[in-house]
């Protein structure tokens, strides 16, 4: 399952990232969005069949907390944000090594003080090549 969820990840983001590029300049950020949302709203309805809950769909949306919301609106920031770098000349072989890189070193710290996370000296070197990999990725 660890290297289906992977695979699915990787092709869902390459899509995502065609595609995001791909939006023509005269449709508004936010409709594109919409529309966006829209569809997927009916894939995830065509997919619950096959991945149907235990508990009732009701029991399901009390269990809820913060952490939904949250995700929602991360992500309307990164779908707007990543249209507006594309619209902003940001190539589409650079988009996702930065912004992945960035993470890396955003969430280094959130992982090993908020989630208790353990690094090893194999983790921290890659976490410098991150580091290095934006600082060479940057430069013109």
């Amino acid at each position: 399952m660890f290297y289906l969820a992977i695979a699915l990840t990787v092709l869902a983001n390459v899509v995502y990232h065609v595609a995001q590029r791909s939006v023509p300049r005269d449709v508004h950020p936010l409709t594109s969005l919409m529309v966006n949302y829209l569809v997927a709203l009916a894939a995830t309805a065509a997919l619950w069949p096959f991945f149907a809950p235990r508990a009732p769909l009701a029991a399901q949306l009390r269990g809820f907390n913060w952490a939904s919301a949250a995700v929602g609106l991360s992500i309307v920031g990164v779908e707007l944000g990543f249209l507006l770098a594309y619209r902003a000349g940001l190539n589409v072989s650079l988009a996702s090594v930065t912004t992945g890189s960035l993470l890396a070193v955003l969430l280094l710290p959130v992982g090993v003080f908020y989630f208790r996370e353990r690094l090893s000296p194999l983790n921290l070197v890659g976490f410098v090549f991150c580091v290095v990999g934006v600082i060479l990725v940057g430069r013109k």
